[in-house]
Order: C-alpha cells, then sequence, then structure tokens
C-alpha cells in the first residue's frame, strides 16, 4: 500500500479498518474494548469509521489490541551518530 499518496482521510479509513479487523480477531465487541480501554462506544466506533481522534484516545485502543510495539516501525528511533557517541565517550573518560 502506498501510504505516501493517499488522502488522510483514506489513511484514517484504512487504519480503522485494521483496527476494526484486530479487534474481531481478538474476539472483542466495541463494547468490551471500551470497558477495558476507558473510552466510550462511541469513540470506539469513530476510530473504526476512520473519524478524526485524539492521540489520547488512539494509544488505549493501540494498547490493548497489542499493537503499541508496532509505533516503532511507524517512528524509528534516530540512532546516535558515531561521531556524537565519541564525543560522549570521550566526556566521560
Amino acid at each position: 500500500m502506498d501510504w505516501f499518496y493517499m488522502t488522510d482521510k483514506a489513511v484514517m479509513e484504512e487504519m480503522g479498518q485494521r483496527l476494526r479487523s484486530y479487534r474481531k480477531k481478538r474476539k472483542l465487541s466495541q463494547k468490551q474494548l471500551a470497558e477495558r480501554t476507558g473510552l466510550s462506544i462511541f469513540t470506539i466506533a469513530q476510530i473504526e469509521q476512520g473519524k478524526a481522534v485524539s492521540l489520547s484516545s488512539l494509544l488505549p485502543v493501540l494498547r490493548e489490541l497489542r499493537l503499541l510495539n508496532n509505533l516503532d516501525a511507524l517512528i524509528p528511533n534516530i540512532p546516535e551518530s558515531p561521531i556524537s557517541l565519541l564525543r560522549k565517550q570521550r566526556k566521560s573518560n
């Protein structure tokens, strides 16, 4: 899937569909997911419909569906440069 050329709306809809699939795979209803995350059923439905929601609403869903670790792929940690590592090493000696 070429995410770069998709509209924001299309990306959110695709994310919502995927989250719905993961919820169903875990055999959870929207009500059960809402109870486990502390969110409303309305918010769960909004997420699954690809509507705009806050990051603070999305994170508990990702955590409950065991998808939070996938954030490393979305926003990878920037490795420290070798020069920066050398400078730190010299300061500590």
